[in-house]
């Protein structure tokens, strides 16, 4: 049972995440409810929801591919698997991130890891539930900021922004 579900995993992974994409694989492969949910976005329910986000995420990025890196691990119902991925944003506008949107074609690019966790129910996939390295990829879209002063200074390492130096617990109190 195990290796069927990282077989199933695998054709998810390549057809659903991958570039070129297959939507008719969200029919195939995951169950009428399925979730799927990754903080950098609100949680997908239902294969209508899953194929218009999975629509919007690829017009926004026509480039978007994401691929696993080393091998998936099964136990049971589940299979783990890591990833790394991105895109270029060359489309319409994106509003799914909790963060913000993105206006149209900014031509930003964002390249980001990840490990998900995905539960199988009779063959198909039941939930996806991911855990991605958003602070780069937001960083990179330009929807969060490092603060000027230490972005400037190249933190970390650097010296603490003026302010920060005085507060307890600073290894720049004393010096």
């Amino acid at each position: 049972m195990s290796e069927d579900n990282k077989s199933i995993v695998g054709r998810w992974f390549k057809e659903f995440w991958g570039n070129p994409w297959n939507p008719r694989i969200i029919n195939e492969l995951a169950t009428a409810d399925i979730v799927v949910h990754y903080p950098m976005h609100e949680p997908k329910r239902g294969r209508a929801a899953v194929l218009n986000f999975m629509t919007e995420f690829r017009d926004a990025f026509p480039d978007l591919n994401f691929w696993g890196v080393g091998d998936l691990i099964a136990e049971g119902d589940y299979v783990v698997g890591r990833w790394e991925g991105g895109g270029t944003h060359t489309g319409p506008a994106f509003s799914d991130f909790r963060l913000g949107s993105i206006p149209a074609a900014s031509g930003r690019k964002m390249k980001f890891a990840g490990t998900t966790v995905l539960r199988l129910q009779q063959g198909r996939i039941a939930e996806e539930l991911g855990q991605e390295d958003a602070l780069s990829a937001m960083l990179q879209l330009g929807l969060i900021r490092l603060p000027e002063a230490i972005e400037a200074q190249g933190r970390p390492g650097g010296p603490l922004p003026s302010g920060w130096n005085n507060m307890p617990g600073s290894p720049e109190v004393g010096r």
